[in-house]
């Protein structure tokens, strides 16, 4: 008796979890793609952007996001985007992915309008 409860038990376990896998192993194709190349396509200028920006990027976290905020606030803005290696957590492997996506432009300017 106890090891048809048991069988029961199982089954209905290997059954509630099985679904949830399959649907997560299909993906539509037509759904990813546009989403991949809408980030691909978007250019974030370094000297302006937000934690939540950097956080955006593939392979940036909110550790680093931070450390490239505090990085830019005590050493001013970014002349090249290759400086970004500077701060820790950004290597050269992860630059190279994020180097497309990336610019240098003006910093913020304080109005005193």
């Amino acid at each position: 008796m106890f090891r048809n409860v048991l069988s029961s038990v199982m089954v209905a376990a290997l059954l509630a979890f099985i679904p949830p896998l399959v649907a997560a192993q299909e993906k539509p194709a037509g759904r990813t793609a546009p989403a991949a190349t809408a980030v691909a396509k978007a250019v974030l200028n370094i000297n302006t952007a937000t934690a939540a920006e950097f956080e955006g990027l593939p392979g940036i976290g909110a550790r680093t996001a931070a450390r490239i905020l505090e990085y830019r606030q005590k050493n001013g803005p970014f002349k090249k985007i290759e400086e970004l290696m500077n701060v820790r957590g950004v290597g050269e492997k992860s630059f190279l992915k994020l180097k497309p996506q990336l610019t240098v432009g003006p910093a913020k300017a304080d109005h005193d309008d």
